[in-house]
């Protein structure tokens, strides 16, 4: 069963948290994680560039000049991809991106992921996580003691004072538990939380 320290703000540890082993102690699969990260990246993705073809732009219903004696090249319409204003040549088309991942394969997933941050020592435990008011220089101060760069913040709730003292300091982002998911887990280094949180996320997923 993983056993985490548990921190004050000062970075003194004031106890110890055992982790389920059901969630945080899962043997990680990379195929799995791949294919949860292109599902949510996916997900993302909206489809609606469009661009217009020949058939799609305005005029070109007549032919612009007569067929020879000219001294111009042929034509036929106003709407050919060669003129100015024309249609566009193999543009992309509306398009749809969904894929179709089982709940209990992005659940594995997500299990796997908390594992691999308790594996890379990316995953650290408050006994509380509280500011007085909402200052961001107190919540960077905070960051700093623990030499967190790249910090995901999940809280158990909202929480106003975090998340407006976090919104402005570069590579954080706060979360709350019910929005933890795969990419964010994957894409920041470390992971910060509250005790409250652990137990959160433990009966979400058990």
């Amino acid at each position: 069963m993983p056993t985490v320290d548990i921190f004050n703000v000062n970075r003194e540890v004031t106890g110890q948290l055992e982790l389920s082993d059901s969630i945080f102690g899962v043997p990680v699969k990379p195929h799995v994680l791949h294919e949860v990260v292109v599902y949510q990246l996916a997900k993302r993705r909206s489809g609606t560039v469009k661009t217009k073809g020949r058939s799609d732009v305005s005029g070109g219903g007549k032919k612009p000049w007569r067929q020879k004696g000219t001294g111009r090249a042929r034509a036929g319409t106003s709407r050919s991809p060669v003129w100015r204003g024309g249609g566009t040549i193999h543009g992309p088309q509306p398009r749809d991106y969904d894929m179709r991942v089982p709940k209990k394969v992005r659940r594995l997933a997500l299990k796997m992921a908390l594992s691999q941050k308790v594996i890379d020592n990316g995953f650290t435990v408050f006994d509380q996580l509280k500011l007085e008011a909402i200052k961001t220089r107190d919540f960077a101060e905070i960051l700093d003691r623990f030499g967190f760069r790249k910090t995901l913040v999940v809280l158990p709730e909202h929480d106003e004072i975090i998340e407006k003292s976090a919104r402005n300091i570069p590579n954080v982002k706060v979360l709350r538990s019910e929005g933890l998911n795969v990419y964010d887990l994957l894409n920041f280094q470390s992971v910060v939380l509250s005790r409250d949180c652990v137990g959160r996320i433990e009966e979400a997923l058990a």
